[in-house]
């Protein structure tokens, strides 16, 4: 029970095939390209982020009995991830397949999600020991309903803060209760406009960022960043502190993984003591880091470069 686990991730797995474009990419015609094949999925690409800062994270999650889901665990082996509660089952892996533009851009793309029933038999097995050794806690916030509940059930049983990060909104929106208990949640713009049934596509940092200060007191919502691209983020709290931080201009080459790295950033920062402006800042860095390569994730930094 006393045993040190840092942050502990919970989500799936995904395998990444990305094509890239090699002339002018034509949406309606066939394209020549090269094509890549990456581990993905937005909590394993957290996870790893946070490894890449040496904090050595804890990882619940599925693969599949494939050579590729034992090539996952033993390259989050690698980072230092604690990769004792992933399960081996039959349809572990989920797959995003996804087609990019000139710009780095995503053009097109589909995902099959895999099977994460066998993480309610890990917390049952293992649930207390997993949660009373986190620093805290990460979730997707739209996996299953069961799931969350009890991964939110124990956090605040041994009092720990969760971090919730939106894949899809249209199902964490019928999650509004549990937005209440976060410590903070990370989505992009047009999420947050979905959440809000309103649309903020069209308004700069300083407007959206005013707008956010009172939606998350009107929701009760403890802290929430909202990303917009290169336009930057935004970022506001229950207790009516908010603002804006700008995007890092750099040469985009692919911006898949991105937004993980970002989310990645507010965790460790909330998590260790920084504000949630601060913690934008490590965000900012941390996605600016992937936006320039071809890779799901941030390269290696030392806790010192980022204040830590």
């Amino acid at each position: 029970m006393g045993k040190r686990n840092g942050i502990v991730v919970f989500g799936a797995v995904f395998v990444d095939i990305k094509g890239y474009p090699m002339a002018q990419f034509n949406p309606g015609g066939r394209n020549v390209g090269r094509v890549l094949q990456v581990h993905g999925g937005v909590s394993r690409n957290v996870v790893e982020d946070i490894a890449n800062v040496e904090l050595k994270p804890t990882f619940v999650s599925v693969v599949d009995n494939s050579g590729m889901g034992e090539e996952v665990v033993q390259k989050l082996n690698r980072h230092k991830v604690n990769t004792r509660y992933i399960r081996r089952v039959e349809g572990g892996l989920g797959t995003w397949l996804v087609i990019f533009d000139n710009e780095g851009d995503v053009a097109a793309s589909i995902s099959k999600r895999p099977d994460l029933s066998a993480v309610a038999s890990v917390l049952e097995e293992s649930g207390d020991e997993i949660i009373s050794g986190a620093d805290s806690v990460v979730v997707e916030i739209d996996m299953e309903a069961a799931l969350l509940k009890r991964i939110f059930e124990l956090s605040a049983k041994y009092g720990k803060t969760v971090y919730a990060v939106v894949s899809n909104m249209s199902i964490a929106m019928e999650r509004r209760d549990l937005l209440k208990q976060t410590g903070c949640i990370v989505c992009n713009d047009q999420e947050a406009g979905l959440l809000f049934s309103e649309n903020y596509e069209d308004l700069d940092g300083q407007r959206l960022a005013a707008v956010m200060k009172e939606k998350v007191k009107l929701a009760r919502i403890p802290k929430m960043v909202v990303t917009m691209g290169e336009k930057g983020a935004v970022y506001a709290e229950e207790n009516g502190e908010y603002g804006f931080c700008p995007a890092t201009r750099v040469s985009v080459v692919d911006t898949a993984g991105a937004g993980d790295a970002f989310f990645a950033g507010i965790a460790i920062g909330l998590t260790y003591g920084k504000t949630l402006r601060e913690s934008c800042g490590i965000g900012t860095r941390l996605a600016s880091s992937v936006i320039s390569t071809k890779e799901n994730v941030c390269p290696r930094f030392l806790p010192a470069e980022l204040g830590l």
